[in-house]
């Protein structure tokens, strides 16, 4: 339900008593909204997953570093695309009918953060979109040119993501959850429980993936340069 703040606007957010006076109500529905933002994500998907499986002059890519490469593909378009919108004009997003800022909106009923411009949230989507979307458009063409830097830049952008999505619950946490209808299935545990612990889990085993990718080619030279004395 819509609840009126002080300044008499109706608006869906919590807490109820938030103040967002330029606020206008979304035109375009949830499931709009979200079709658009799943179907592009799978056409980035699809479309990695068939190039990464064609037999380049570098071999193919294996299933699992496939999937890792559309990761990075997928990350690059919500980072560089829905994230750069929101850290170019977050001030706008609550009054302004346009599409990804409808988006904004939509997910702003899981978390309110979004909608009022909150300092940390707008820091630490600013870094996500302008630092992690382009360095995870460069891991996708350093896995596929298989680079000798592809596996520091996935441990780079992991540790990077890692650490944003801790802190993005972390803060949220400590305000007591205070920023959405807690235990709301659609808008608590799908937008934002789930839609941001992938930003732990994926990261998390791609930082092991990496770690260990690291370590084998570190032992090899080591190896390699007991060998030559």
């Amino acid at each position: 339900m819509d609840a009126t703040s002080a300044t008499g606007v109706l608006h869906p957010y919590w807490p109820r008593d938030l103040l967002i006076p330029t606020y206008v109500a979304n035109d375009r529905s949830m499931s709009e909204i979200l079709v658009f933002l799943f179907s592009v994500s799978g056409v980035f998907l699809l479309v990695t997953w068939l190039i990464t499986g064609q037999n380049g002059t570098t071999g193919r890519l294996g299933a699992w570093r496939r999937l890792a490469v559309c990761w990075f593909a997928v990350c690059g378009f919500i980072h560089c695309v829905i994230e750069g919108w929101f850290s170019l004009y977050y001030d706008i997003i609550p009054g302004d009918q346009s599409f990804l800022s409808q988006l904004w909106k939509e997910y702003s009923k899981g978390d309110s953060r979004y909608v009022i411009a909150d300092n940390f949230t707008v820091c630490m989507e600013t870094v996500t979109a302008w630092l992690w979307g382009p360095f995870s458009f460069w891991a996708v063409y350093a896995f596929l040119t298989k680079k000798s830097y592809r596996f520091v830049l996935q441990l780079i952008i992991s540790l990077g993501q890692l650490y944003g999505a801790v802190l993005y619950f972390y803060t949220e946490h400590r305000d007591g959850y205070a920023h959405s209808e807690l235990g709301h299935p659609v808008y608590f545990w799908f937008y934002f429980v789930f839609m941001n612990v992938l930003w732990i889990i994926i990261p998390l085993v791609l930082i092991v993936d990496a770690w260990r990718q690291l370590s084998a080619a570190q032992t090899h030279t080591d190896n390699t340069k007991s060998k030559r004395k």
